[in-house]
């Protein structure tokens, strides 16, 4: 509050006796921290002339400095960021969850966690609330129900969450590297009121350790209300891959399978194939072998369930098994139909009289095979 005490008093007042008078209220009603008087030099204007410069008072200045009930810019600003930040509940915090759990906090996201394990220190060190009891967890209202378990156990964890306890409109989402499956196990277990989100992300804590850049990221808006608040929820759940510079790839959970079958699958099979072979490292490995090598590292780390998950949840998986028989097979007839007749003749001339050597167990990588004569004397021998 600023108040000036008059330059041309009334004739009725005592300018002295009104000014010392207001000064004397203001200070007694305020505490002294609450005011500050100040003189102001005054140079009078040309038009005063000498007899009104006597009249002239010293202009006081009053200032209250008094604290504002609340700060309504900040409220605002905190509601605004409340807005876009979601509570998301990861069920399922094994390495896949925690990996994701990490890009969520990061961006200012609330998580909270669930699995069959104990993982409330890590969750703790990554700023996540872990919960041992689903009913606790689906209390705090998360705007997001993630399931991050495993392909074969997807729909028992889901049938054991208490989704009563939730609100109406829960947002859920999978992260399985199959989607008509988690698609239709969404469908006819959760009731219409709650939305879906299927999606896969390409990557996981070996590739997409260093960056998420072009990395990506599979999804299918299977059922979100038209509500625009629940509309805003699976935009803000998305932006945090775009923001983490994935390559967003909207698709159904039906194309996603048939590509993935000819692809994801494959790629796991052929590294089960190579781990099988027990292959090393060599002195004189080139681009190709190396390539082989990691292929092999990767899907090694990955869990003989989600391999298995591919295959028995993926419809498209029998017919690639089929078609990667069938090409090894013309690879070996078109090998074979170019040796030379003779020599064709002198290894296999004898094949239907003499049995196979059949190998029990595949020796280790660089160990020499028999010479044909050593098998074919073992085999007698055994025989």
């Amino acid at each position: 509050m600023i108040s000036f005490s008059s330059v041309q008093p009334g004739p009725t007042q005592n300018p002295t006796a009104t000014a010392a008078a207001a000064s004397t209220a203001t200070r007694t009603s305020l505490p002294p921290h609450h005011y500050h008087s100040h003189k102001l030099s005054f140079i009078p204007p040309p038009f005063l002339q000498p007899a009104d410069l006597s009249r002239r008072r010293h202009l006081r200045i009053r200032a209250i400095d008094a604290a504002q009930p609340f700060d309504y810019e900040a409220q605002l600003i905190n509601r605004f960021t409340q807005s876009t930040k979601l509570k998301i509940a990861i069920i399922g915090f094994g390495n896949f969850g925690q990996f994701l759990a990490k890009a969520f906090i990061r961006q200012g996201h609330t998580v909270f966690a669930h699995s069959r394990s104990d993982y409330s220190s890590i969750a703790q060190s990554l700023g996540a609330a872990f919960f041992f009891d689903t009913h606790d967890l689906c209390e705090q209202h998360p705007d997001v129900i993630l399931l991050c378990t495993s392909i074969i156990s997807t729909e028992s964890v889901l049938k054991s969450l208490p989704i009563q306890r939730l609100r109406r409109n829960t947002l859920f989402v999978d992260v399985l590297s199959v989607k008509e499956f988690p698609k239709n196990i969404f469908l006819q277990f959760l009731p219409a009121h709650f939305d879906i989100l299927c999606t896969h992300p390409m990557f996981g804590p070996e590739s997409g350790k260093n960056s998420w850049q072009n990395l990506a990221f599979v999804f299918d808006k299977v059922r979100i209300g038209n509500e625009d608040n629940r509309l805003t929820r699976v935009e803000t759940f998305l932006d945090i891959f775009k923001k983490e510079g994935c390559r967003m790839v909207e698709m159904t959970c039906a194309e996603h399978d048939k590509y993935a079958a000819g692809s994801q699958f494959i790629t796991h099979t052929m590294g089960r194939i190579l781990e099988k072979l027990q292959l090393d490292s060599t002195p004189i490995n080139t681009k190709g072998y190396e390539t082989l090598l990691n292929l092999v590292e990767n899907t090694s780390s990955d869990s003989f369930d989600l391999y298995y998950g591919l295959f028995m949840y993926n419809k498209n998986a029998m017919e690639q098994l089929e078609r990667l028989d069938l090409a090894f097979e013309s690879l070996k007839k078109e090998l074979f139909g170019h040796l030379h007749e003779v020599l064709r003749k002198q290894l296999f001339g004898k094949s239907e009289e003499t049995p196979r050597l059949v190998l029990a167990k595949l020796p280790k990588n660089g160990t020499p095979l028999l010479p044909a004569s050593k098998s074919e004397t073992m085999v007698n021998n055994n025989s």
